[in-house]
């Protein structure tokens, strides 16, 4: 039966785990050690008040002698010392578990921000939270806490079956027995909750989604009076965790009552059995009165050991999920030979370059084009025809499937990510900004500028135009994602970052296309000075905004369909583009 239990730890990882763990845990080995080895006096305490049972009963009751009065002064110190024991382990397994989740946190958040925009297409803002957050909690701290409880009624049972051998080895024998009766539904536990736990994460993950949604999209349930479809779904997912709840309850919930009814049968074989003992004068009423103490006592720790051990499966599989994570490598990465990017000399060129999103639905195929330094190239063409693909593999937010992307001859891939990225500035349609001032957000291109460049970011992306207008001008809190700022207003902070990176390339990515007419000239203002001197990658709806560009290339479909100035293209009867274009004149 022993052998049984702990091959099935053995199966749970449970080694392997704690050895990927030695390296968080390593810091604080020696604090961590104490912890666990504070539970065994802990646990054993409860031994010596059984034990002591024995001679106050053989002593004070049998024999009428009244000089025992240590037997309760020495239980009272014990308990006491018990209790200031039990609050140094918790506060020891505290610090020490929030130690280790936060040396957790930090290297996957690290590993989150480099992640490829890949896993972030197919995670939701929910699984993120949960598996880099959620998980690190059970799996650390969580874990720790219910090793605590687990060791500390593990010495206690092992301290009073020694107790219970001390008095009686018949009486021993049977409680051990039961004992082991009770323990066997414990290897059974993973199995039961593993599928459930994994679907409950998930679930729980889609909750934290609800909320986030809710949050940051507040307006549009407002002004398309969403409400009740949006507490819909929010019932249904919450509807699907109560049901996982109850199948948790289903599998597990009967593992204490059972564990309790088994023991509860023993204690009462032990008094049917103790009493005959006890007439054939084999075993003393101190020795039965002592074993009984010992064998309730037991009875306690084993009652709860099954919640506890359930837990410590739950905060297993958590930690198996996070060194899934540990382990897990971005799609997008840089060779061990990479050289650095230093300047672009040349230009830009795509070769047959093919993507797609799923496989065999191809984004593009067999595109060609070359750039040159200092040009500006605008991409046209239909919704979803692969535009923003096209120069999202620049920076390698993803990689070309067939093909290469080449900077003075050398594909991309040959570079390093950091120098390749550090030469790319990018202007969204919807562009990103932290929560803090305006002077953090611009400070994002450069962290080292100096008051002279930040100035001339701002006054060539027109932002000094509403800065006088703030209380607290630069130093003005924006709220998260710059919420209290006008499109216009984020799109200026987003071309001054711009200015400060001072990157060769530039890709501006429909970034006028949520405008107002008056805010749209505005920021093309601030964008032609952004494209002075640089090479301009272009994506545009609005074609007026793309008249002067060196070259005009026609994406249809995922294939170039037609490449040109504006004025070849318009004049061009067959032209795609000059179709287009006289199409939004009217």
């Amino acid at each position: 039966m022993l052998r049984k239990i702990l091959n099935k730890i053995k199966k749970t990882h449970f080694i392997e785990d704690y050895s990927q763990m030695w390296p968080f845990i390593r810091p604080y080995w020696g604090r961590a050690l104490l912890a666990v080895l504070i539970t065994l006096p802990v646990g054993a305490m409860d031994a010596v008040i059984a034990w002591a049972l024995k001679p106050y009963m053989d002593v004070m009751m049998i024999e009428q002698n009244v000089n025992t009065y240590w037997i309760p002064l020495m239980i009272i110190m014990f308990s006491a010392v018990q209790g200031v024991l039990t609050f140094t382990a918790s506060y020891v397994n505290t610090w020490v578990g929030t130690k280790i989740a936060n040396d957790v946190k930090i290297e996957l958040y690290d590993k989150l921000m480099r992640f490829d925009a890949a896993y972030f297409d197919s995670n939701t803002s929910g699984n993120v939270l949960m598996r880099f957050n959620d998980d690190v909690n059970a799996a650390c701290s969580g874990l720790l806490n219910n090793l605590k409880q687990f060791f500390t009624r593990f010495f206690s049972s092992v301290s009073l079956v020694v107790v219970l051998f001390y008095n009686s080895w018949q009486l021993a024998v049977i409680a051990v027995i039961i004992l082991f009766c009770a323990l066997y539904p414990l290897t059974r536990v993973r199995k039961k909750i593993k599928d459930i736990n994994q679907k409950t994460v998930f679930t729980n993950a889609e909750i934290v989604t609800h909320y986030n949604e809710a949050f940051g999209g507040n307006r549009v349930i407002a002004s398309y009076n969403l409400y009740d479809y949006q507490n819909s779904g929010f019932d249904d997912t919450l509807r699907r965790v109560f049901k996982l709840g109850m199948k948790m309850i289903q599998r597990t919930g009967m593992l204490s009552p059972l564990m309790h009814f088994v023991v509860s049968l023993g204690i009462a074989l032990v008094i049917w059995v103790g009493s005959y003992l006890i007439i054939s004068q084999q075993i003393t009423a101190g020795n039965f009165v002592s074993f009984v103490a010992a064998l309730i006592l037991l009875y306690n720790p084993i009652k709860s050991i099954g919640n506890s051990f359930n837990n410590v499966q739950i905060a297993l599989m958590a930690m198996e999920r996070v060194f899934e994570l540990l382990q897990s490598h971005p799609q997008i990465e840089e060779k061990k030979d990479a050289v650095a990017l230093t300047e672009v000399k040349q230009g830009i060129e795509y070769q047959d370059v093919s993507f797609e999103y799923v496989a065999g639905k191809p984004v593009l195929q067999g595109i060609n084009l070359q750039i040159n330094k200092g040009e500006t190239v605008a991409f046209v063409g239909n919704s979803g025809g692969g535009k923003t693909t096209l120069v999202n593999l620049l920076p390698r937010f993803y990689d070309v499937k067939d093909g290469k992307i080449m900077i003075d001859g050398v594909d991309i891939r040959d570079y390093t990510l950091l120098s390749l990225r550090d030469k790319v500035a990018i202007v969204f349609q919807d562009n990103f900004l932290f929560a803090g001032t305006i002077r953090d957000n611009i400070l994002l291109g450069n962290r080292n500028a100096t008051d002279e460049q930040i100035q001339h970011a701002i006054d060539s992306a027109y932002v000094s135009d509403f800065l006088k207008d703030l209380p607290n001008g630069l130093d003005t809190q924006i709220g998260e994602r710059g919420v209290l700022l006008s499109g216009g207003q984020k799109q200026r902070i987003a071309i001054a970052r711009a200015f400060l990176k001072n990157a060769p390339i530039v890709i501006l990515d429909e970034a006028t296309s949520a405008l107002d007419n008056k805010s749209e000239a505005v920021v093309q203002k601030a964008i032609d000075n952004l494209m002075a001197d640089r090479t301009v990658f272009v994506i545009a709806h609005r074609l007026s905004t793309v008249r002067h560009a060196d070259k005009i290339v026609v994406v249809n479909y995922g294939k170039i369909a037609e490449i040109g100035t504006h004025d070849e293209l318009v004049n061009n009867p067959d032209s795609i583009y000059g179709a287009l274009y006289k199409a939004q004149l009217k």
